[in-house]
């Protein structure tokens, strides 16, 4: 059985963010890719209605990569405690 992680909106952007000058950033977006790349194929990768509700939002087209990259990834239930969290 392989190791469970939830995956939260942040990754979706680093994954599908444009090039930037800010060195911080785009370590971050080198990171997160890199992770993607040879790491997220041994997990088993959750994600929430919460995570696909905002990977849907801002830039159209970077807007549908985060939605693409979402396709296949088990969507959690949601419950009373999980929006509560998130509002």
């Amino acid at each position: 059985m392989s190791e469970t992680i939830y995956i939260e909106t942040s990754i979706f952007g680093y994954l599908t963010a444009r090039s930037t000058k800010n060195l911080i950033l785009a370590a971050n977006i080198e990171v997160t890719r890199d992770w993607w790349a040879n790491y997220s194929g041994f997990l088993e990768l959750y994600a929430s209605q919460f995570v696909v509700d905002e990977a849907a939002l801002g830039d159209e087209e970077i807007a549908n990569q985060r939605l693409s990259l979402l396709q296949g990834i088990t969507l959690l239930e949601q419950n009373e405690a999980a929006e509560q969290l998130a509002t």
